[in-house]
């Protein structure tokens, strides 16, 4: 038996989340998982797993000992692929990302990712709580706005500015607000969040927005704002076609917030491996292009004609 017996088990469970899912992943019975994670304990004199009925989770020496595990896979599987002449990225690449900016930018370059590298394994996440990717086991995490998470690297991939506009229909009929509180007087476009973020004399400050439509979906907030139904505001990208065209126009640019940054995350170590450096380069090369260009029509879940 060597050392290394049961760390690739471990990885996979961490990833996975059960032990039959990480003997599929594995190609290997669950017996096989289960019982190199038994003699893997045994050897270590400490538990790594919490075991339930419904589920399994690491103990804190299981995620200490599992990030270790998977910065050594890592390393194994880039020198079997440099010595075999194979430049091919290949393991798995687990990503993070909030959901509005995983559905429309984020999945379809990591879907040019996957296709590009065959024997690379690809999980995408949407999620808009703040995952520890650390202890969850996530390669990349995209995330918006301030960063202090010191165990983490971060990469700048550009930034992303909220924009508060409406149809000019809805404009000619009720008025273009040119101070903050005139939206009082408004019908105001509820999204997902509660409060709307403007920056007046140098310093930020919100507004708490009120309106008979309120839907968790910036898409069929934009829509509803197009088909003239009130103000909203919105992340950038999901209006700005329809600014172009002339179907919404922008209010209150002179409080617009500050511009809010898009950074990729990874865990900091010595060697950052390739599957992560190549996917992030990627998005450093196309993200702030396709996120400056918005999302179409056709992108919106029930736009209106």
């Amino acid at each position: 038996m060597s050392d290394w017996d049961g760390l690739e088990e471990l990885v996979a469970i961490a990833e996975n989340g059960t032990f039959a899912a990480a003997a599929r992943k594995l190609r290997r019975s669950t017996s096989h998982v289960s019982r190199a994670i038994a003699q893997l304990e045994h050897r270590t004199g400490t538990t790594l797993l919490h075991r339930t009925t419904r589920q399994v989770s690491l103990t804190a020496a299981g995620r200490e000992l599992t990030e270790r595990a998977r910065r050594i896979i890592d390393e194994r599987d880039a020198a079997l692929a440099v010595a075999s002449g194979d430049t091919g990225l290949r393991g798995s690449l687990r990503i993070t990302c909030p959901t509005a900016l995983g559905e429309y930018f984020i999945a379809p370059l990591a879907l040019r990712h996957a296709m590009a590298n065959p024997w690379l394994d690809v999980t995408l996440d949407f999620s808009n709580r703040v995952v520890d990717i650390v202890a969850e086991g996530f390669d990349v995490a995209i995330r918006t706005g301030p960063q202090g998470d010191l165990r983490l690297a971060a990469h700048h991939l550009g930034g992303r500015n909220l924009v508060t506009c409406a149809a000019p229909a809805y404009l000619a009929q009720r008025g273009r607000p040119a101070e903050i509180e005139e939206l009082d007087h408004h019908d105001c476009l509820v999204g997902s969040a509660d409060v709307w973020h403007f920056r007046r004399h140098r310093a930020e400050t919100t507004y708490q927005p009120q309106g008979r439509w309120r839907c968790n979906n910036g898409p069929a907030v934009t829509a509803a704002a197009v088909a003239g139904l009130g103000i909203c505001q919105v992340p950038d990208f999901y209006a700005a076609a329809a600014l172009t065209q002339g179907r919404l126009e922008p209010v209150l640019e002179a409080f617009r917030a500050t511009e809010e940054a898009v950074w990729a995350m990874h865990p900091r170590r010595r060697l950052v491996p390739r599957k992560v450096t190549d996917f992030i380069a990627l998005l450093a090369a196309e993200l702030p292009a396709a996120m400056a260009r918005g999302l179409t029509p056709a992108d919106h879940p029930g736009a209106c004609p």
